[in-house]
């Protein structure tokens, strides 16, 4: 593939590749798609983008790191800071759903969903498809069953 521009090449493998980008969407999308049916101002797209660039750049981090190692050239890279930096730019956006009217607050929830997105996200570049597996599943029970207790305690006055 000399003819294409730029390196296609990758060392996780293209098909690996696609695997760990789709899984996130697949996971985050689901998760999505009971913020959408709760109409939440974050839904079905927000949440299967948020966790795919999560799992981009988590991607693109451990194939740099394993090109740096591989090149030899003592050329170093922290991959964790990958995670800081999508924990940051996901609380970004996270907070332009959270509003404060009149003394209450809305958005919490979703903003808190986006996050978990995104660390779903970083979990599934990074080929911890488990850990993706049980923390999407565990924020579908904080989302639905949670609720439905939520609903049954005394209201607040």
């Amino acid at each position: 593939m000399d003819w294409l521009p730029g390196n296609i090449e990758s060392t996780l493998g293209l098909g690996e590749v696609a695997v760990r980008l789709g899984i996130a969407c697949l996971l985050c999308g689901v998760i999505g798609i009971e913020r959408e049916r709760k109409e939440r101002p974050a839904g079905l797209r927000t949440y299967m983008l948020t966790g795919l660039a999560a799992a981009l750049f988590t991607v693109i981090t451990v194939e740099m790191s394993l090109a740096f190692s591989a090149a030899g050239e003592g050329i170093r890279s922290d991959p964790i800071r990958i995670i800081e930096a999508v924990t940051a730019g996901v609380a970004f956006l996270a907070a332009g759903t959270i509003i404060i009217r009149k003394g209450d607050v809305s958005g919490l929830t979703t903003g808190a969903g986006m996050w978990m997105s995104g660390a779903i996200g970083v979990a599934c570049g990074a080929g911890y498809y488990a850990i993706a597996v049980m923390a999407a599943a565990l924020g579908l029970v904080i989302f639905v069953v949670v609720r439905i207790f939520e609903k049954s305690l005394p209201k607040k006055e």
